[in-house]
This record gives C-alpha cells, structure tokens and sequence, in this order.
C-alpha cells in the first residue's frame, strides 16, 4: 500500500511540473508579444495612389463630327488618241508635278498624218498663188477688152477658194500635232498617281476607261454633312460665345484616338440641302505634308466654339460611376480618402472638363482608386500623364 501510494505522489510531482513547464514558456511568449504589439496584431501600411493635383487650364469649347477625307483635287487620266501602249513613265504611287509624262501611246502613224497635213498646206499655198496670178492677169486683160467680165469674177472666186484652202489645210494640220501631242500623256496637276489599268501593249482610246487617277494629298479636303438641326446648333452656339460660323477652327481625331497635328478652318458650306438626309456639306480644307491623310478614310472632325476658357480638367479614368451618379475620389490635407460628387463638360484627349464638384489645388486620385475607400489614409505619389494624347 505505502508503494503504491509513493508512485501516485511521484507521478504528481512530474505532471506538475511539466504543467509548469507549459505555463511558464506560454507567459513568456505573451509577454514577448505584449511587448511588439499591445493589441496582438499588426498595423497594414497605408495604400499607395496616383494622385493629380488640379489647375485652371484654358479650354476652347468644341463640337465633334464624323467626316471623310477627300482629295482637293482628283484628275482621272484618259487617252485623247487610240493606239497601242508604248511605255509607262510613271511608278505607282509616286508624287508627280504638272508636266511630268505619264504614258506614251505609238505615236508613228500620228507622225505620218501630220507630215501628210503639212504638204497639204503647201499644196494650198501654191493653189492660191497661182489663183493670185491668175486673178491679177485676168484683171489686166480685162482693162483692155480681152477677157470678160464674166470671166475676171470666176477667177477672184477662185483666188478666194484657195485662200480658203490654206486655212483648212492649217486647221488640219493643226488637229494632226495635236494628236500627235496627245500620244503623250502629262500630269495635269501636282499630287500622287495610284494604279495603272493597263501595262504596256494594251490598245488604249477614249473607249479604254480611266488609265490612272492622279489626287492633289496637300492640301486635303475634310467633308462632314452637318443634319439642319446639328448645324443651326452648332451656330447658335458660336455665335453666343462671340465667335464666327465661317471662320472657325478645325481639328481632327484620327482612328487611334491621337490628334492631327495640323489645323485648318471651314471654307465652304454648301448651298443646297441633300433631300434624302436632310444635311448640308460642310467642308474644311487642312494641310497634309506627310500624306497621313488619305481620300476616303473617316476622322473625327473638331470644331472649336468661341475663344479659350479656363476651366479643370481631370483624367478619364479617375471618375467612376455609382447610383447616385458621377464621382471623384480625392486625398485631403490629412492624406485620407474622400468622396466628391462631380458633373463634368466635353471631353479633351483623354480629360474632362469639371464642371462643379471640385476646385483648383484638389488632389484627385487617378491609378489605386480599386484598392481604397472613404475614411481611408494613403500614401500619395503624383500622377506621371501619357506622353502621347
């Protein structure tokens, strides 16, 4: 009994002391984290945003329309004359000046008609001098009784009938250089040529069809056809803010969203209204040095209403859209996260124009505004643009 009652006591003596053991290295432990921490858990850093800080800007209110470019100027080449082709002067798509020879037609049997108008000239001339001469005897022999009348009259008759031939030997000869000229074409204008519909050998004529087109690229045409509405709009408005309709500035956008680098004004509005759309022609001529521009491509026309006005402007992408409407968020003084609702204008590159809502030196958050909220402190950089609009 006493040995059993010795193994109970030893067997408590060790459960407690690795109890203690336990205890002991959990208190340090606490301890250790009581020490970092008083709460147990650790403190996030503030999140990290883009932010842009706001200034007054001039802006020039505008309108935008969908228009296509045009050449200013589009010559469809033809042959005047039939024969076969001899030779292609020109490479596809190469600028030309006015002058340059495009296409040479065989021009051997046009040579010969005009060698041949060229002795019938001749011929008329020396018909007419013998009719003077003749004229001038018959008058002589008249004056003495020797001839008649009659026959002095027949002679003047026929001292003009080849004076007569001589100007329709001339004309002819005349129609026969100008085919001969016409066996080579010229460009009529300055611009580029495109395609050649036909290679050398082919039989060309006038019943052959456009040959080539050559178009005038600079400068270059923008035609936009304005719905009645639209343009009685559209001059209402610049003539309210001062400006005028006929002397407006033009900007285009082009398919990548960039902007055109050059700018022009609207020189021609049409006279007539289009029946079935109901639309005027508007158009507007810019230059087009580089030859970025090509008839028939669409563009995004700007036109500019009135003069510069100062307005803020923030990034597209820092709005976002709730049921309440548009929003901004913004970083205050204290670096925290707040909410500012805003109504906005027209859009200028890849900003927008504010219309209420904010004021200028606002921090306005542009990249981040995902990962924070309202109330929340952030850590702000500034926000670095594109550098292409």
């Amino acid at each position: 009994m006493q040995c059993n009652r010795g193994g109970r006591l030893q067997a408590g003596r060790s459960a407690g002391v690795i109890l203690g053991i336990v205890l002991g290295a959990t208190t340090i432990l606490l301890g250790a984290c009581s020490a970092e921490d008083p709460t147990g858990t650790q403190a996030a850093p503030p999140a990290g945003v883009t932010v842009v800080q706001l200034k007054t800007e001039p802006v020039t209110e505008t309108r935008e329309f969908v228009g296509r470019v045009s050449a200013a100027e589009r010559v469809e080449i033809l042959a005047r004359v039939q024969g076969f082709l001899e030779e292609r002067l020109f490479r596809e798509g190469q600028t030309v000046t006015v002058g340059d020879p495009l296409l040479r037609i065989e021009s051997d049997a046009y040579e010969a008609a005009v060698a041949q108008r060229e002795a019938d000239v001749e011929r008329a001339r020396a018909e007419a001098e013998n009719a003077k001469a003749q004229l001038l005897r018959g008058e002589e022999l008249v004056r003495n009784n020797d001839i008649s009348r009659a026959r002095v009259d027949e002679l003047r008759a026929a001292e003009a009938i080849a004076s007569a031939g001589i100007a329709q030997a001339e004309a002819g000869l005349k129609a026969a250089r100008l085919n001969l000229e016409y066996t080579e074409i010229r460009a009529p204008i300055d611009g580029r040529i495109g395609l050649s519909r036909y290679t050398v050998g082919n039989l060309v004529g006038p019943e052959a069809g456009v040959l080539a087109t050559v178009v005038q690229l600079d400068p270059i045409d923008v035609q936009l056809p304005l719905p009645q509405r639209e343009l009685l709009e559209y001059r209402r408005a610049v003539l309210d803010h001062g400006g005028d309709p006929a002397a407006v500035m033009v900007h285009l956008r082009l398919a990548d969203g960039s902007r055109y680098g050059q700018g022009g004004t609207v020189d021609f509005v049409d006279v007539t209204v289009d029946p079935g759309t109901d639309s005027v022609l508007v158009r507007s001529r810019l230059p087009n040095p580089d030859g970025l521009l090509v008839p028939g491509q669409f563009v995004t026309v700007i036109l500019e209403i009135g003069e510069p006005e100062t307005a803020l402007l923030v990034p597209q992408s820092s709005l976002q859209m709730d049921q309440l409407g548009l929003f901004v968020l913004v970083v205050d003084d204290q670096q925290q996260v707040a909410v500012r609702r805003v109504t906005t204008g027209q859009q200028v590159g890849g900003r927008v124009v504010v219309q209420s809502g904010l004021s200028e030196g606002d921090r306005v958050v542009v990249e981040g505004v995902q990962k924070v909220r309202p109330g929340q402190s952030v850590t702000a950089t500034p926000w670095q643009p594109p550098t292409s609009d």
